[in-house]
Parts: C-alpha cells; structure tokens; sequence
C-alpha cells in the first residue's frame, strides 16, 4: 500500500493535525510505550539510572531509499527497530528504550501509519524494550523516520570496531547478498548471537554487515593490515545467486556488496582454537551457519592466491557521487 491519499483528505494525517495524531500513536503503540513520565507524554522521557555503561546508537528509514510501496508498513515500522538492535547486536549490547522522529507529508495515509506504529509497537514488545517518546514534523516531500535507541551491554564487555591484529581469522554468520529480494526488511537482528560473541575471550572486535561486506570489513582492519578474504568460502544466499541470474553480476559481486544483510562480522585471536570455537557456536546456535571467511594479512604482503581484492569491490555509501553526477 501506498503511504500517501492525494484524493481523500479524510484518510490523511493532515485531517487529525498534530495533537490528536499523537493521541493516535500513544494508542497504536499499546503497552510498547509506558505513562508518562516513563513514556510519551513529557517533554523529556525518565529513564532510570543503570549503573552500567550505555550505548546509543540512531538510524533512519527513508521513503524511496529505505523501503517502497511493496513493503508492508508494518513491516517498515519493524524494520525501523530492527536497523538499530543490529547495531546494538555488533557490540554485545541489549536494548533499554527508543525515541522515534517522524517527517510526514500532510498527504501521509492514517490507516498506513498506524500499521507502521503497530508493526514497530510487536518488535518492540519482542525484544522487551520500551518506545519512551519522539517527534513529528511536517515536510511536504519526505515520508521519513528517524529511531534513537539506548542499550547496555548483555554481559560483562562491549565490543567496538577496534581489537583486531594481523593474522586475526574474519567471521560471518549467515549468508550474504540478495538483500533488495526481501531480506533487507526480512531479518532477525543478532542480539543473542551478539551478546554470546562478546562473552567469548578470543573475539577481538566486530560490526554489523549494513553496507555489504566489502566496505564494513574496513574499520576492523588493524593499521597495517588488510582483510585478505577467500572467494570460495564467502556464504552467498541463494536470494543473491538469484540476482546475479537477472542482472549478470557474480553472486559474490552481491555477496561482497549489496548490503542490508543484518549479519554478524567479527574477529577471532589468530592462535584460538578455531574447531572447538566452532563447535561453542554449533551448540549454542545450531540453526545459524558460521563461516571463517578469510583473516587480517599485513599490508606488505601479498594476497594469499585465491583471496578477493576488495579494491575492486564497494558496499553502499551514502553520497558517493557517480561521475555523470559530479
């Protein structure tokens, strides 16, 4: 369904105005957001004091970029949330609340945006975390939201980006690619993955895969060295063998960069264990594939023969110009 009505005024949020559309959001979010103070209602949210460090982490979903008319609203709204518990999973963090900014053209459908806060209200739910406030602004042209959410690490350690050493093995889990086929709103954020990984004394760092794998695997590369991948162990889901059959780029051209895969990319200690790791994993999550895919070689070496050059290769990046655009 279409988020807009250029024809019945009556369906559009510019007939409730602002104030009674909050009083709507407070009711299509239910139990997801709690009374006042604690929830919408107050200029600030109250969040109880944690004695632990807190994360925060923000991330949009854009009209046009993000989603389309072909995705279900409910499923935006869910995929609003679920962007950011992946980068609360990347570093072993747990969710506490969120505060959602809307920008809504006046012509924006009730009916749609209430499926959005309702499909955000049972992700929230689902992952017991609390919607505690936001904004709406109106824009004529932009049906966009912007989600804010604060965590706490699930255990005794958070990980960052950084920890990384030459001659570190590089993990995924999942597969890879085909994310424009569904999966990009199709997803399970890795929280309990996350959360088990950064408990683990030989993980040295990890991220999400949001931009493909091509480009995320870049900040965890320590100075003086560089991911050196394997091309015949990168896991490429059948959604991205699917793709490169329509349009003639390799399944690992999609695997390595179309991006939106919601996986888990991390590091391990180059003298771990690397089979009894392996079998930690397959016992703990037996339904989700881990793959070594490659590791950290120092800059003045060259590639192992087979590995991939992943200068020829680009994940997504926002506001990289094209030639024909500059």
């Amino acid at each position: 369904m279409s988020p807009f009505d250029k024809n019945n005024f009556s369906e559009t949020v510019a007939a409730l105005g602002e104030e009674r559309l909050i009083v709507a959001i407070r009711r299509w979010l239910g139990d997801a957001t709690p009374p006042a103070p604690a929830g919408i209602g107050d200029d600030c949210a109250v969040i109880p004091a944690s004695p632990r460090a807190q994360v925060v982490t923000v991330d949009p979903v854009i009209h046009g970029r993000h989603f389309d008319d072909s995705v279900p609203a409910r499923a935006v709204g869910a995929k609003l949330l679920k962007r950011n518990l992946s980068d609360l999973a990347s570093m072993g963090a747990m969710p506490r609340a969120a505060v959602v900014a809307l920008t809504l053209p006046p012509r924006t459908r009730i009916r749609w945006l209430e499926h959005f806060y309702r499909g955000l209200a049972a992700c929230a739910r689902a992952h017991k975390l609390h919607i505690v406030g936001g904004d709406v602004a109106q824009d004529d042209h932009t049906l966009a939201a912007s989600l804010t959410l604060i965590g706490q690490p699930a255990g005794g350690r958070l990980l960052t980006r950084g920890g990384a050493r030459a001659g570190d093995w590089i993990y995924v889990t999942g597969t890879l690619g085909g994310s424009l086929s569904g999966k990009h709103w199709r997803f399970t954020p890795r929280l309990a993955e996350g959360a088990w990984l950064a408990a683990q004394p030989e993980v040295r760092c990890m991220t999400d895969i949001s931009d493909g794998i091509a480009k995320d695997l870049r900040p965890l590369a320590p100075s003086g060295a560089r991911p050196a991948l394997d091309a015949n162990t990168v896991p490429v889901s059948r959604a991205a063998r699917r793709a490169a059959a329509c349009d003639g780029r390799t399944p690992l051209d999609h695997a390595l960069a179309d991006g939106e895969d919601y996986e888990l990319a991390f590091a391990i200690a180059q003298r771990a264990d690397r089979d009894v790791f392996a079998r930690r994993w397959k016992k703990r999550f037996p339904r989700l594939p881990l793959t070594c895919i490659g590791r950290f070689v120092p800059n003045q070496k060259s590639l192992p023969s087979g590995a991939i050059d992943l200068t020829r290769h680009h994940g997504y990046e926002h506001l990289r110009a094209t030639k024909s655009e500059t």
